[in-house]
């Protein structure tokens, strides 16, 4: 039985910027506009809306959608990184999940409220 319990620290990094790059991307999300195209809001009666009312959006700057993309490449590369990592190819097949969940818990995912605003 391999040893899944211990992982190599340029892995722990790895997967430690992975939650913040997650983070950073919930949290910039939070501050954008409800649609990424310009759209008219409406009224509660109007349409179903658990949320009530819905103002007019006035859409993601080109700034804001350069950002977002610019976070969600980092995501896919640092997942990329992760995934492709030499410590997973002495991992048996049927310990993989658990060694790769044994990860993500021993790195302590980021909180979004606990990331600075993206740039």
């Amino acid at each position: 039985m391999t040893d899944i319990s211990s992982f190599p620290d340029d892995l722990l990094q790895l997967q430690e910027r992975l939650h913040h790059a997650h983070a950073e991307h919930r949290a910039y999300l939070v501050g954008l506009p409800w649609s990424v195209e310009p759209l008219t809001g409406w009224a509660r009666s109007e349409r179903f809306s658990h949320r009530g009312d819905v103002p007019d959006s006035p859409g993601w700057s080109d700034e804001q959608k350069e950002t977002v993309d610019r976070v969600w490449d980092e995501i896919r590369e640092l997942s990329i990184t992760v995934v492709d990592h030499p410590r997973w190819a002495t991992v048996a097949r049927e310990e993989m999940v658990a060694a790769r969940m044994r990860l993500k818990k021993q790195t302590h995912p980021i909180a979004p409220g606990d990331v600075t605003e993206a740039a």
